[in-house]
């Protein structure tokens, strides 16, 4: 099926703020309509044609979205992430619509703008595919060849304007949001907005990418089960990154998920080894990880390997809260409460006094949050999840239920505050590497991949806790 395509990003603050104002006016109009026609309607009659609407104007604004771009859009696939807890659930499924678009720049408008970045004699250097490898909110890749030596090259390239529109782009997204009554403006909101916009900020800049991706490179050049592609800076501006060109395949190929147990085992052990080299040794992670960051090359001769990609999600952590945030790991992998206790409280997690019984119980949530990754014969799992040597069947493992389910049993959120966004990462994080083992049904023992790091910069981890809560102390 042929790519859709547009001729141009609209990048005029005046056009796009008239192309979402128009989208939420006509999502306004139709609220208003439908809630007067559903007057005289009966109670069940009245709620279904609420989300049959609801679920309409949602479709309506995400198609503007999509036309437009740019940091509008990348701000409605993170809304799609997140969207379960403050957004209706037919706004998510309509969001959920961005993550798959497939709207391309035209070549003409793309050849224009390399042409602007690279210059004439550069870009006659390379012969570009003018049919793009995969197109984004933020920008589309397209396949090149350097003509002097026959270097593969990926070229990464920034719409047009994307950079400069992001402050206005978010001003005009609240103002759509609140004219289309779709999503309750809350001061929750407001700080995710804020989290967001820092974000895009660091999306949209190839220099940190570019930097970014030559240090993963160079710490993983002794790691044979990784490809992180090279930055080929002569062909790279701020607007343009160009990287080697390489193969693989997703997760979810034929290819990979007929590989054998133990193959995808080593696969498993060695995305949930880089998880914890990014939290305990680098302080570097991922703020968005998804299956999209990954290719799976699968080795003719039996050597797999991980083409890791997109590094501008990239982000550097603060010992400050990292540190406990890696005490919480260790406390809830050793069934130390009150050491999880004390990381909570350096993390500002805990608000005032917590009766006994809800900290015993959120210990315990912990405790079982990290079952996959405990020695199985000191913290047995459920017998359903562990074969017969004792590994982890993480594809039959249903753990992140079973956390969810206890939480919602309990009444944690009235003394807990809500974590600093670092730690929402950090966990985001931890659960994206599980959900790789679970996708290929990894079959591995998850303490002897943590446990060669669990004891890394432990002292001085604590040593930043209990400061952090003497300073506590001391300001109260």
């Amino acid at each position: 099926m042929a790519r859709k395509t547009v001729k141009r990003v609209k990048t005029g603050s005046l056009e796009r703020r008239f192309s979402m104002a128009r989208a939420g006016f006509l999502a306004g109009a139709r609220y208003a309509t439908a809630s007067a026609g559903g007057l005289f309607a009966a109670p069940d009659q009245r709620e279904a044609r609420r989300r049959r609407n609801l679920s309409q104007r949602a479709e309506e604004l995400v198609e503007e979205l999509g036309q437009l771009k740019g940091s509008v859009v990348k701000i409605g696939q993170m809304m799609a992430l997140f969207g379960e807890h403050f957004l209706p659930e037919e706004v998510t499924e309509a969001l959920h619509t961005l993550e798959n678009s497939t709207t391309a720049l035209e070549w003409p408008a793309v050849e224009k703008h390399l042409r602007q970045q690279l210059g004439s004699v550069k870009l006659a250097e390379l012969e570009v595919d003018p049919q793009p490898l995969g197109a984004a909110s933020l920008g589309q890749v397209h396949r090149a060849r350097r003509k002097s030596d026959g270097a593969e090259l990926a070229l990464k390239i920034q719409y047009p304007g994307v950079a400069n529109a992001i402050d206005s782009d978010m001003r005009a997204l609240v103002r759509l949001l609140k004219l289309s009554r779709l999503v309750p403006i809350t001061e929750q909101f407001n700080q995710w907005l804020d989290e967001v916009r820092d974000m895009l900020g660091r999306e949209v800049d190839y220099d940190l990418e570019a930097h970014t991706t030559r240090h993963f490179r160079e710490a993983l050049a002794d790691d044979p089960r990784f490809v992180v592609p090279e930055v080929y800076g002569d062909y790279s501006t701020h607007n343009i990154l160009c990287l080697s060109y390489e193969e693989g395949v997703h997760i979810s190929d034929p290819s990979v998920v007929s590989l054998s147990q133990e193959r995808r085992n080593f696969l498993g052990r060695a995305i949930m080894e880089l998880c914890c080299r990014e939290v305990f040794e680098w302080n570097k992670m991922p703020t968005d990880p998804n299956f999209g960051n990954y290719l799976m090359r699968v080795g003719d001769d039996g050597k797999d390997k991980i083409v890791l990609l997109d590094f501008g999600a990239i982000r550097d952590f603060d010992d400050e809260v990292l540190g406990p945030g890696r005490e919480m790991i260790r406390a809830a992998w050793l069934h130390d409460s009150e050491r999880l206790f004390g990381a909570m409280r350096a993390l500002e997690f805990l608000d005032g006094e917590v009766p006994r019984r809800l900290l015993d119980d959120f210990a315990a949530l912990c405790f079982e949050a990290i079952e996959a990754l405990q020695d199985p014969d000191r913290f047995p799992p459920p017998k359903s999840v562990v074969n017969d040597k004792g590994e982890y069947l993480w594809g039959e493992s249903n753990l992140p239920n079973r956390v969810m389910n206890r939480a919602s049993r309990t009444a944690l959120s009235v003394h807990f505050d809500v974590p600093p966004k670092e730690f929402i990462f950090l966990f985001r994080k931890l659960l994206g590497a599980y959900t790789f083992l679970h996708v290929i049904k990894a079959q591995v023992r998850g303490n002897t991949i943590l446990e060669p790091f669990i004891h890394m910069r432990e002292d001085e981890d604590r040593e930043r806790v209990a400061q952090k809560i003497n300073g506590q102390a001391a300001d109260s």
